[in-house]
């Protein structure tokens, strides 16, 4: 009995130290290994990966010109203070506040006293200097007058045309007249008013065009210049076309900005002056490519832009430049023509990762298409 339980006890020891050396563990798994070939070895001892689904589409590109906003206010093209030109009394006042008028209509007229009888006695003296002065210049040819006296004769008409000519230039002044045609603004007179020379009679605005005016900042002064086309946006909503006629060449000194005006035609006078309005200035048309709000991402670096993705399937981050900022879209340059914009996972991917590219549903292409172009008006 003794023996059988050394013998037992040896066997246990024996079999313990051989499962501790582990050399049963491979006997099986170097059957196995030595079955595989090596690119099945290495695909087991990578983790399998899942490529992200993510939506792209190629949005058309568009020639869309830059545009600067600003704010702004309408003002007349001219604003001029007609005044007395005469000393008098106002006789006549010939339109109203408000009346619309054309170049060379009277205005005011100052009562005459006593310069319609002058200017007629000028032009009887001018007559009878005229007949004078032929008679003597008969003489004179005939010998029997000295030359002398028809010289005297011929000055003497001279002077009497002198005294017709100032005679009806104070009769003209009598009228106070439009210099262009216009609005009468003001009316600052009442028939019966006595009033000086330089006195003011009326306020007559001129409003087609009608001018747009605001104040451009100095980094967007390089986008517009002079013949560029603009737009005036009105507080009824309502959107009028018209061109750059000016941009000040020296700045305001207490805000560093540039005067701009728009001229806009307004043959109706349908837009006042004095209201306030957007002026909407616009550059040179460039390339770009009008999209959605929402395909619009950050990188890592705080950059705004959009991501692609190229023909290797991977994901590129394009940094963008914004040429308009519109109510239907962002119109946007440094997008690749032709470039797979993804529109729809692209903040759940990063820079340079493969990802698995669906084209977009006919229905999406329409919609982000629809949107860009509505954007782009």
């Amino acid at each position: 009995m003794k023996a059988n339980r050394y013998i037992a006890i040896l066997v246990f020891l024996g079999s313990a130290a051989w499962i501790a050396t582990g050399e049963f563990s491979s006997v099986g798994s170097a059957q196995e290994s030595a079955s595989e070939t090596p690119a099945e070895q290495a695909a087991a001892s990578e983790p399998s990966k899942t490529l992200q689904v993510v939506g792209v589409a190629v949005i058309p590109q568009i020639r869309h010109a830059r545009s600067v906003n600003i704010s702004g206010v309408t003002k007349a093209d001219k604003v001029t203070t007609l005044t007395a030109r005469a000393p008098g009394i106002i006789g006549e006042l010939a339109v109203k506040q408000g009346a619309i008028v054309k170049e060379g209509d009277v205005i005011a007229r100052i009562a005459p006293e006593g310069r319609i009888s002058a200017l007629r006695s000028a032009e009887q003296a001018l007559e009878q200097a005229k007949a004078e002065a032929e008679a003597k210049m008969k003489l004179v040819e005939q010998g029997t007058l000295a030359k002398l006296q028809g010289d005297a004769a011929q000055s003497a008409l001279r002077a009497a045309e002198s005294q017709v000519e100032a005679a009806q230039a104070e009769v003209d002044k009598l009228e106070v007249v439009a210099a262009y045609d216009g609005v009468v603004d003001s009316v600052d007179v009442e028939e019966g008013a006595s009033v000086s020379t330089g006195t003011p009679v009326a306020t007559l605005i001129a409003l087609d065009p009608i001018i747009g005016t605001g104040e451009v900042n100095e980094s967007d002064l390089g986008v517009v210049k002079v013949g560029n086309p603009a737009d005036l946006r009105l507080v009824d909503g309502s959107t009028v076309t018209g061109t750059i006629r000016y941009i000040s060449r020296s700045a305001q000194a207490a805000t560093r900005t540039y005067t701009v005006e728009v001229e806009v035609s307004n043959p109706e006078l349908a837009i006042p002056a004095g209201m306030t309005a957007e002026v909407v200035l616009r550059g040179e048309p460039v390339l770009a490519t009008p999209v959605p709000r929402s395909v619009v991402a950050l990188n890592d670096d705080g950059e705004i832009g959009v991501r692609t993705v190229n023909e290797d399937d991977v994901v590129v981050f394009h940094p963008i430049d914004i040429v308009d900022d519109s109510t239907g879209a962002l119109i946007l340059g440094g997008i690749p023509e032709g470039a797979r914009v993804i529109v729809a996972g692209q903040n759940f991917v990063g820079d340079g990762v493969k990802v698995k590219p669906v084209e977009a549903d006919g229905e999406t292409i329409q919609r982000l298409i629809e949107e860009a172009s509505a954007g782009a008006i």
